[in-house]
């Protein structure tokens, strides 16, 4: 072999070399346990569309038709969306007021944020049961205050459910929210004040829009995790609020109609996939980028 063909099979420097596919190992235990988790998925999917081992769609066909199977779908939808808009008022300017804090003094404030998460859900909810009650500490509060004659019907109603899920849906979106707005240049928003742009504009023109992908992902993950909501809705509900997950526990355990709970299942799951075809439609792709 010449010494020119030799230099022209060398690799020359700086030239990046293939990767080897050695790294699929790793990747295993992942894979098992996705399948792990697919495959009974897939199984209570299969059986929405069977009725005593026939081929049916009568599961579906009886939400269509049942007044009471769409007005849980309606009332579970419209509880996550109001939830998750009354997240949003309450994070934007939260998250707002840590990002412009010094920086040790926002580590303590996410601190005080993520507390909620190293309490059971459970010890949470029946918290605020305690908290809700006819003579709960708020109507104790506002009676001795003279702002209301009579206690509020604030337990066992929909309004109980609504703060209590608020309460647990706060840091899931705080913290996804945190993490964009501090990836924002504060030369942004300087460049902004230095054109004449108030507090306000710079922040409702600049800063606000700037956070749009951060506000998305928080908004979505707090949508989602609503629609599943089962612990704080049968307990803050009291009979009185029926979520779809609570109807697929029923649907279980009270009547063993496995047919119809995967029918919601899947319902849910249809829910879910279209909030994130609704997402990736609405932020724009140089935003997600």
């Amino acid at each position: 072999m010449s010494v020119a063909a030799t230099r022209t099979a060398a690799p020359q420097v700086g030239e990046a070399k293939p990767l080897r596919p050695r790294s699929w190992p790793f990747a295993v235990p992942a894979v098992l346990v996705t399948l792990v988790v697919l495959v009974p998925f897939l199984w209570l999917g299969l059986l929405s569309f069977f009725e005593d081992g026939t081929l049916s769609l009568v599961h579906y066909q009886r939400m269509l038709e049942n007044q009471s199977y769409l007005s849980i779908l309606s009332d579970t939808v419209l509880l996550s969306l109001i939830v998750t808009g009354i997240v949003i008022v309450l994070g934007i300017p939260t998250t707002y007021f840590i990002v412009r804090q010094p920086p040790w003094l926002a580590t303590l404030m996410l601190a005080c944020v993520a507390i909620p998460f190293w309490t059971s859900l459970l010890v949470r909810t029946y918290a605020w049961m305690v908290l809700l009650q006819r003579r709960g500490l708020i109507n104790t509060w506002l009676l001795d205050l003279g702002l209301i004659d009579r206690p509020l019907r604030l337990a066992n109603s929909f309004t109980g459910t609504t703060i209590g899920m608020v309460h647990i849906m706060l840091p899931f979106f705080i913290f996804p929210l945190y993490s964009a707005m501090r990836q924002i240049d504060p030369d942004m928003v300087k460049a902004a004040r230095s054109l004449g742009a108030g507090p306000s504009r710079a922040f409702w023109d600049v800063f606000l829009p700037l956070s749009t992908p951060g506000i998305m992902a928080g908004a979505l993950l707090s949508f989602v995790l609503c629609l599943g909501f089962y612990v704080t809705p049968q307990l803050l509900g009291g009979g009185n609020v029926t979520t779809i997950s609570m109807k697929i526990q029923q649907n279980v355990t009270m009547y063993s109609e496995w047919g119809a709970s995967s029918a919601l299942g899947v319902v849910l799951l249809v829910l879910v996939l279209l909030c994130f075809l609704l997402v990736q439609g609405l932020v724009p792709r140089r935003l997600r980028s």
